[in-house]
């Protein structure tokens, strides 16, 4: 994932898909084992390069740091791990290291509750303590003009830990993986279909 979207940019010192390998290694050693069972990995975490590394990533660093994690979040879908609040990576300067050294650092930091939707151009957006609505209506937070959506079709509701799906008495109805809903409690990686809009939810 961070080769093919930056492997071309840097043709000799520390490279990126170099900090993906060390990433997803230090995810690893020190994810923790949840309440239930599930292995909890670790969320908040920080990317130390030296400051001539962090010279030539800087140019690239929000981007670069949004593709880290996206490749934690991908990883952790595939080791079955579970994240307690948002993934976040930060490139930082680091006067300790030589060019060509990185360190990692992680750490799990809990929040009340974490969710995104993940729309079909790639587009990520956050939910947070308000009701996320979907619709026809300019004032939708996700609008679209699809003639099979009603006006206001479908809520995401905050709710316990995490997020209620809710149908608004729609025409045409809300499907999740599928199956027609009224209510549905949102686990990662569920896939929403309203009209011919489909999206999905990840729990980070």
């Amino acid at each position: 994932m961070v080769e093919g979207t930056f492997g071309k940019a840097f043709r000799s010192g520390l490279q990126p898909v170099e900090l993906g390998r060390k990433v997803t290694r230090e995810v690893d050693a020190h994810r923790q084992m949840g309440v239930h069972g599930v292995p909890v990995a670790p969320n908040n975490i920080g990317v130390y390069l030296s400051p001539e590394d962090f010279d030539r990533f800087e140019s690239f660093a929000e981007p670069l740091a949004r593709e880290l994690s996206e490749l934690v979040r991908e990883h952790a879908r595939e080791e079955g791990y579970q994240f307690v609040g948002a993934v976040a990576v930060h490139l930082v300067p680091d006067e300790d290291l030589r060019e060509g050294e990185c360190d990692i650092a992680t750490e799990i930091t809990a929040t009340t509750r974490v969710g995104s939707v993940v729309l079909a151009d790639g587009r990520r957006v956050l939910l947070g303590e308000v009701t996320f609505t979907v619709g026809r209506l300019p004032d939708n937070d996700l609008v679209t003009a699809d003639s099979k959506i009603s006006r206001r079709h479908a809520e995401i509701r905050p709710a316990g830990n995490g997020y209620l799906l809710v149908d608004l008495q729609s025409t045409n109805g809300t499907r999740v993986n599928g199956t027609a809903i009224e209510e549905h409690l949102l686990v990662d990686g569920d896939r929403i279909a309203i009209g011919l809009t489909e999206f999905d939810f990840e729990a980070s």
